[in-house]
């Protein structure tokens, strides 16, 4: 019979899987990563977040800088793979740098890469990951808006984030002084939306509705009255609170 004592230290080590290893092609990649690791910011993030995956407490700065040079060495579809594999790996920054290798105003033939940035809003369990994301998908819903109607399907989704998502992927349309037609059009459909979420009670959708309210008031305060002189009761204090942050 084996017991405890008969394990040998090599026998455990070689059951641990490290999860920062073993990811293919992502590899070089993510080692250029793990060089800049900063172990204490590590720990600190993590808790910070609250899921359970490898952080290597990288700065924004930083991933920046070696996605920068990452997006000049390589064509279209070596960024796609790049990034699918970098989000595979589930490490908290390379899922930021997957993100941010795809974040560019204009794609040429762009449905690989708004296909994979869908494909990504399931596994959303937090909001850094889950906004980068999303900023890489508002590129890509800007360049063609016909894609609200895959984004308005996500409004009744079970989970949260991607709840959430369908508000952050369209902030661009609270950004116009003067929207066109279509513009208004869509901002009021997104508005719909987040009436619609004013009853969900879980925390990050209200200050989602808020952030959008909030955003949208720098261009158009007379429309956020409205929408919180009809809703704004129904919503948590504090989201309604900042909806209302820069009304006069």
């Amino acid at each position: 019979m084996t017991t405890d004592s008969d394990t040998t230290p090599a026998e455990t080590d070689a059951s641990v899987v490290d999860p920062l290893a073993g990811h293919g092609a992502a590899q070089p990649y993510i080692d250029q990563l793990i060089a800049l690791s900063n172990p204490e910011k590590a720990a600190q993030m993590r808790a910070y977040h609250k899921v359970d995956r490898p952080y290597l407490g990288l700065s924004n700065p930083e991933v920046n800088d070696l996605v920068k040079t990452w997006r000049t060495a390589r064509d279209l579809p070596d960024r796609v793979a790049l990034a699918r594999a970098l989000w595979t790996s589930d490490i908290f920054e390379a899922r930021l740098a997957a993100a941010k290798l795809l974040t560019q105003a204009r794609i040429a033939g762009d449905a690989e890469v708004w296909d994979l940035i869908v494909s990504w809003v399931p596994d959303f369990d937090s909001w850094a990951i889950a906004d980068h994301a999303c900023m890489a998908g508002q590129k890509r819903l800007v360049a063609d808006p016909s894609r609200l109607d895959q984004v308005e399907g996500w409004t009744t989704s079970d989970h949260m984030w991607t709840r959430r998502a369908a508000l952050v992927i369209t902030l661009p349309w609270t950004k116009q002084n003067h929207p066109k037609a279509d513009e208004s059009a869509i901002r009021e459909r997104v508005l719909g939306w987040a009436a619609q979420y004013v009853p969900d009670r879980a925390w990050f959708i209200q200050k989602a509705v808020a952030w959008w309210l909030r955003d949208l008031s720098k261009h158009d305060a007379d429309r956020v009255r409205a929408f919180l002189a009809e809703h704004g009761a129904a919503m948590k204090p504090f989201a309604a609170k900042e909806a209302a942050k820069y009304l006069k």
